[in-house]
């Protein structure tokens, strides 16, 4: 997303998630230039749940911070295939490789703050 593309428009706004299963991301911060990235609070209600993908991106290696600022009374598990760094709250991870789902929230509301940026060359 660049800043002139509706950036204003999507700024502190939920909308529905890419992968169409309910849950709601809200935009708060994004930089097109030098090191792109984006800023996001992502917002998972009951029945919600994210099927297993990557995320992928041309020519460059992508990573996420994702920061678990409140996790749901149950389900809502993040899964990734290899990520680089995991603890209960905190999971960096490359989106555009490692396959990474999240399972159906099945009581309460989960919230994360994800960071997202591209760098480098392919790998």
């Amino acid at each position: 997303m660049s800043i002139d593309s509706g950036y204003m428009q999507n700024l502190f706004r939920w909308k529905a998630g890419r992968q169409n299963t309910g849950y709601e991301k809200m935009l708060l911060l994004v930089n097109p230039f030098l090191l792109p990235f984006d800023l996001y609070i992502l917002r998972f209600k009951p029945g919600t749940e994210i099927p297993t993908h990557t995320d992928p991106v041309d020519k460059k290696r992508h990573y996420r911070l994702n920061i678990v600022l409140r996790q749901a009374r149950s389900g809502g598990d993040f899964i990734c295939a290899e990520p680089i760094f995991e603890t209960r709250r905190i999971k960096l991870f490359r989106p555009d490789v490692s396959p990474h789902s999240v399972t159906k929230i099945q009581c309460g509301t989960r919230y994360v703050l994800s960071l997202g940026w591209v760098w480098g060359t392919a790998q």
